[in-house]
């Protein structure tokens, strides 16, 4: 306990935390006195273990039931609380310790970036092929399974969602009148939501390609079932080998996913793809900062060979292939707002998941969101959009009628309800009453 004692007397200042070890010997922690955050650990090891690299220690200890934070307080409120304290220094505070670790840290994050193409299979089958009920269980009514967009903090998830895509439409540069039959590349299409957006809105021709199979099967599903699966395809393929011209290009969660070694190719491909006078967009996870290294609980348990880019990584490499940014947006605090309500929802269906996969991944998947929360709410994450042109004629030379555009597909469309929400379940029962 010493280590992990030492440890939580720099780090905790706001607040009061009470860390009971597993001889029951109690440990405070901050200046607060109302309501203190009350930890168990219940090993003599599990102390080291969280102190010697906080950020894997600590999942893997809640993971295991090696550590179990005490009502009425959540993994959550202990994350951000952690998060609250180390606000402006987090890599200090939770990352690896010791000059030997952080090295071999960097390493194995670099060596888990490379993503070739059978890497790139393996990772996205890892990540997005697991049960489809789970994600429906906490995911909005189209499944977006990346930032909304909550010009509301007050809006429902599904009002987010459906902002969201009016947002990175409107920086697509399509029109109605003339964009009938025009091709888009979705790279990365997750469970379809944005291609079919895309083609209700503005008659286009969309292939969307992804390597997990169980989406691809489920985005075939909803664009048959909707009778548009002519207009609106669906690819088990690796963006690399796609072949043909496009007239819009979109990425929405992808570059998380591509890895740094392999942006010169990314780029390089992408531009061969589009059409002289096309658009390209780009949505993804970002660091406000400098580049860094995704730490090792995330690449072990949920994002093998993932890695959210810096702003100067992302345009210092498209501009070797040719590109031109045209146009960039910081997404702050949107993200948090997303991740909060995937924690509410997935902690309304606890029983359910634990029966779909069991109480370990239960647990992982509650570090997960929470972990994800304070990263985009105290720590160093945003979200970036880049809007990308071969040239400079391509678009409008300002930005009205993007805000214009949004406004206008917002106001056409209404958001649906969440088919899980415990309010609508109890309505739909009393009325059947």
């Amino acid at each position: 306990m010493w280590l992990l004692d030492q440890m939580l007397r720099r780090l905790i200042r706001k607040g009061r935390l009470i860390v009971i070890d597993h001889d029951g010997k109690e440990y405070a922690y901050g200046p607060g006195t109302d309501a203190p955050l009350r930890i168990r650990l219940t090993d003599k090891g599990a102390s080291t273990h969280i102190a010697r690299y906080p950020r894997v220690g600590a999942g893997e200890a809640y993971m295991d039931g090696r550590m179990v934070i005490e009502p009425p307080h959540d993994i959550r409120d202990l994350v951000l609380f952690v998060a609250l304290n180390a606000e402006g220094d987090h890599e200090r505070a939770l990352g690896a310790k010791g000059p030997l670790r952080k090295l071999l840290d960097r390493v194995a994050a670099t060596v888990d970036s490379f993503n070739d193409r059978r890497s790139a299979r393996k990772n996205a089958e890892y990540t997005y092929n697991l049960t489809r009920r789970l994600y429906e269980l906490f995911l909005d009514e189209d499944r977006q399974y990346t930032m909304a967009y909550y010009r509301d903090p007050a809006i429902s998830l599904e009002q987010a969602q459906l902002d969201k895509k009016a947002h990175i439409a409107a920086k697509l540069h399509l029109d109605r009148a003339t964009s009938s039959g025009k091709r888009v590349l979705d790279i990365g299409c997750g469970w379809g939501g944005l291609a079919l957006y895309l083609h209700r809105h503005y008659d286009v021709d969309v292939l969307g390609v992804a390597l997990a199979p169980d989406q691809i099967e489920f985005c075939r599903e909803r664009a048959a079932e909707l009778g548009v699966a002519d207009r609106v395809k669906f690819e088990l393929m690796d963006y690399r080998d796609v072949q043909g011209e496009f007239d819009r290009i979109t990425s929405v969660g992808l570059l998380e996913h591509v890895g740094t070694p392999q942006y010169p190719a990314f780029f390089e491909h992408t531009h061969r793809l589009l059409k002289p006078d096309g658009v390209m967009f780009s949505h993804c996870c970002g660091r406000a900062g400098p580049p860094g290294t995704t730490d090792a609980w995330t690449r072990k348990y949920i994002f093998p060979g993932g890695y959210i880019p810096a702003l100067s990584e992302l345009v210092s490499e498209s501009e070797k292939a040719g590109w031109q940014v045209t146009d960039v947006e910081a997404m702050r605090f949107h993200y948090a707002h997303t991740l909060e309500e995937w924690y509410n929802r997935t902690r309304l269906h606890r029983d359910e998941i634990v029966a779909l996969y069991d109480e370990r991944f239960y647990r992982m998947w509650e570090f997960y969101l929470a972990g994800a929360e304070q990263a985009f709410r105290y720590g160093g994450l945003v979200n970036w959009q880049l809007q990308y042109v071969k040239r400079r004629d391509a678009i409008p030379m300002i930005r009205d009628r993007m805000v214009e555009e949004s406004a206008r597909l917002r106001a056409s469309d209404t958001a649906p309800a969440w088919h899980l929400d415990p309010a609508l379940k109890q309505a739909a029962k009393q009325a059947a009453e």
